[in-house]
């Protein structure tokens, strides 16, 4: 992609992030709509959200600005058994979404460490040139301060794409790695081109429209949905909500530019791919003809067609689950996750 149209993609894809446009499936929202001026405002790095553990911040500098990394890093609850998880959330949400499965594996006696990736949740937001391998790196580097040398790599959705950049690059820490409905199974560039004829955005957005954006998401309404509704609403109303749009679009760029379905033949070491069966979301639908996606977001076959590319791989398919298994169905997807590590984690 050239500079040029590298730049008009973004600002309006930044256009896209303020209408909330540019992600899955459009079915109606739940009948409920949240009305924003019963929230109080909030900022963008989430103050006054509390998260179900401790949060630290470990300093960084990224192309010369200073930012912080917001981070939970949980001890074992129960007889500690040596071995790290490494939870790693997606695109549209952020790192306490993960809080039932951190006390599950706690509970089992494994540290977890859940980051907040730079541009989500409590972390900054700068403006950068977001990269999978920048935030591979802060993971690592994370990692590192913490004394970490080998860990579990989980990620779901945008961080099951992170994830397996981490284990591309970071073989010697991914002992095992685990997928959650990641995306990156398909190549969205091939049913749609970067060019600003095929982008229809709109320039207003609204607690119920993005209400029906993150409906997509899910077979039915969990609470994690209403709760990152009522964030969105809430920050909808802070005046720094156009650099939250800023940096969705542009991580919503790396994820169209950088693909990486092509490298899972590479990975070496034990993956668990566990897809929820009633997944049909297809990142940037808005942006493509409606023949060229109609192959598009078939999410079991996807799974399928992954799982034979990979040395060693295995495959969970989890029935009634939409996009996030781990919050539709938190008993039955932390039983997989918690088999998973048991059987496989050295």
């Amino acid at each position: 992609m050239t500079n040029r149209v590298r730049t008009i993609f973004i600002a309006l894809l930044t256009a896209a992030a303020l209408s909330g446009t540019a992600g899955a499936q459009t079915p109606a929202a739940p009948a409920a709509l949240i009305q924003s001026a019963d929230l109080a405002p909030l900022g963008i790095g989430l103050e006054g959200i509390n998260y179900p553990y401790p949060v630290h911040y470990l300093d960084l500098t990224l192309e010369g600005q200073p930012v912080r990394m917001a981070y939970m890093d949980v001890p074992p609850a129960a007889a500690a058994n040596g071995k790290a998880v490494v939870l790693l959330h997606g695109k549209s949400f952020s790192g306490d979404y993960w809080g039932h499965t951190i006390a599950t594996l706690t509970g089992q006696g494994y540290r977890v460490i859940a980051p907040d990736q730079i541009g989500f949740g409590k972390s900054s937001k700068p403006d950068i040139r977001y990269h999978f391998d920048i935030l591979a790196r802060n993971t690592k580097t994370l990692l590192d301060s913490l004394g970490v040398t080998r860990a579990a790599i989980v990620g779901h959705s945008f961080g099951g794409m992170l994830a397996v950049y981490f284990a591309r690059n970071y073989p010697e820490t991914t002992q095992v790695l685990a997928l959650e409905n990641p995306i990156g199974l398909e190549d969205y560039r091939s049913a749609i081109p970067p060019q600003p004829v095929l982008i229809k955005t709109e320039m207003s957005q609204t607690p119920q429209s993005f209400r029906a954006f993150m409906a997509a998401f899910f077979v039915g309404w969990p609470p994690v949905a209403q709760h990152y509704t009522e964030i969105f609403s809430r920050v909808l109303q802070s005046p720094e909500y156009p650099r939250w749009a800023r940096v969705s679009a542009l991580t919503y760029d790396m994820i169209f530019n950088e693909p990486i379905r092509h490298e899972y033949r590479l990975l070496k070491m034990p993956v668990l791919l566990v897809i929820g069966q009633g997944d049909r979301s297809v990142f940037f639908r808005r942006y493509a003809a409606p023949e060229a996606i109609k192959p598009l977001g078939n999410w079991p076959v996807l799974g399928r067609d992954a799982l034979k590319e990979l040395p060693d791989g295995k495959l969970i398919e989890i029935s009634d689950a939409g996009h996030v298994p781990h919050a539709e169905k938190p008993d039955e997807f932390d039983a997989v996750l918690v088999a998973f590590l048991a059987t496989r984690l050295p």
